[in-house]
């Protein structure tokens, strides 16, 4: 399977990130250790959201999305 996730921030609250995986517990493990130069600075991250997909391909059209001007409105209103 194929997730598309976000996270939130537990010191910065209003700080999220979108991301994708097929390994969601190892993906959240990585992020926490501050594997990923884009959320490091804001280590510890929770899981708020994900959506699983059988499709790749789906999974990552829905990430972009999500990381557009509207898709991030769209996540902001109905996803978290």
């Amino acid at each position: 399977m194929h997730f598309v996730y976000i996270l939130q921030s537990l010191i910065a609250p209003d700080r999220h990130y979108v991301g994708y995986t097929i390994d969601l517990e190892k993906r959240l493990e990585e992020h926490n250790r501050g594997k990923s130069v884009y959320t490091k600075s804001w280590i510890p991250w929770k899981i708020v959201t994900y959506i699983m997909f059988e499709s790749k391909d789906k999974a990552k059209q829905f990430e972009k999305y999500l990381k557009s001007g509207s898709g991030y409105a769209f996540f902001k209103k109905h996803l978290i």
